[in-house]
């Protein structure tokens, strides 16, 4: 059965689309491969052909109307029996392929509509006005498409009256990804966050926090605004923190091996507290107590596994509090620490995801 996975904005690598879920297909049987925009050109690579039809450095409107349209064209040349998309972006061309016949099925990695009422670059009118366009819109093409993929349990009930052919496929890690069995020969006295760096995202807080800790955060990743990441830079709290920008995967597991806690505290907002953090998971796999924010979605991860700690997520006393008592007990990183990576193992790993995923391959 031939496959073909779409995209028009994630990287060719992206964790959830090639290291996860193409690479699960092709290691079962099914002939796959990948339309990108990236312009690094066309390769196969690990049973997957990727096709690259190039941005041309078109910038974000040019992405939605010429690169969209690229990736269509290339997604018919192929003549797939099953295309797999991505990108809200692509919801149009999708259904012109549904109307040739074709499977389709529509990959939701977050609550749009709810994440257009965070961004910071609209104002209140616009961001409830396009949200509630947006979920218009989405509703009206996900119910024509052969199948929905959602990325979290509450995307999934937010699909499944629209179209009942809508399963849950969590992002959960790989089980030995980012896991160092040498581990604990390599602690540091530091904690990391790992990601995208934004306001949204509880960062600043966090910065704050360090000015009252006893040893080192690790800030790995890139800053979504310039002026955001010149204000952090001239807090006191900075002096404590070691930022290190982007990183690979490889550099990711080198980090999470040598630090004695992952943070996630993200700030109170709607695709936050339904949401499933991926990091959150990451640092449980690799075996590092979390820090993250009180919602309850996340107390009943981190809480009932006895893993970490659930906080305030604006609370720069209760940030430093947890992440010092982590600093300055091995005993509890250790505990916590092996308390989240057998959660991991025992039901949150990516594994198990495989197994729907192949599933509904086969029953379409």
């Amino acid at each position: 059965m031939k496959v073909c996975h779409l995209t028009s904005a994630h990287p060719r690598y992206d964790t959830r689309i090639f290291l996860k879920e193409c690479r699960s297909l092709a290691s079962n049987g099914f002939d796959v491969s990948l339309v990108v925009a990236d312009d690094l050109g066309d390769e196969e690579k690990e049973g997957i052909t990727i096709y690259d039809v190039s941005q041309s450095n078109s910038g974000r409107f040019g992405r939605f109307t010429k690169t969209t349209r690229k990736v269509y064209e290339k997604a018919i040349e192929l003549e797939a029996d099953i295309y797999h998309f991505h990108d809200p972006e692509l919801m149009y061309y999708a259904y012109l392929l549904k109307l040739k016949g074709k499977k389709v099925i529509y990959d939701v990695h977050e609550d749009l509509p709810r994440q257009l009422l965070t961004k910071p670059y609209l104002n209140k009118t616009s961001k409830r006005f396009l949200s509630f366009i947006i979920e218009k819109v989405e509703n009206f093409f996900s119910k024509r498409y052969t199948s929905i993929v959602a990325a979290t349990p509450y995307i999934e009930d937010r699909f499944q009256h629209i179209n009942n052919k809508t399963i849950t496929v969590n992002n959960f890690p790989m089980l030995e990804e980012l896991h160092d069995s040498g581990l604990n020969l390599k602690k540091k006295n530091q904690v990391c966050f790992i990601g995208g760096i934004s306001e949204i995202r509880g960062i600043e807080s966090l910065v704050k926090a360090c000015e009252k800790i006893n040893g080192r955060l690790v800030l790995a990743g890139k800053f979504n605004n310039a002026l955001f990441e010149e204000r952090l830079k001239k807090l006191k709290g900075w002096n404590n923190v070691d930022f290190i920008g982007f990183v690979d995967r490889d550099e990711v597991k080198r980090i999470l091996a040598e630090s004695k806690a992952g943070i996630v505290t993200f700030l109170e907002a709607p695709n936050h507290i339904n949401s499933q953090p991926n990091k959150m998971f990451e640092y449980m796999s690799a075996q590092l107590p979390v820090i993250c924010s009180d919602f309850e979605l996340w107390k009943s991860i981190v809480e009932v596994n006895n893993c970490g700690f659930c906080i305030k997520p604006d609370d720069t006393m209760q940030i430093a509090e947890k992440i010092n008592l982590l600093l300055d007990d091995s005993d509890t990183v250790t505990t916590l620490g092996l308390n989240g990576r057998e959660s991991v193992v025992l039901k949150y790993n990516w594994s198990i995801e495989e197994g729907k995923l192949i599933n509904l391959y086969k029953n379409l």
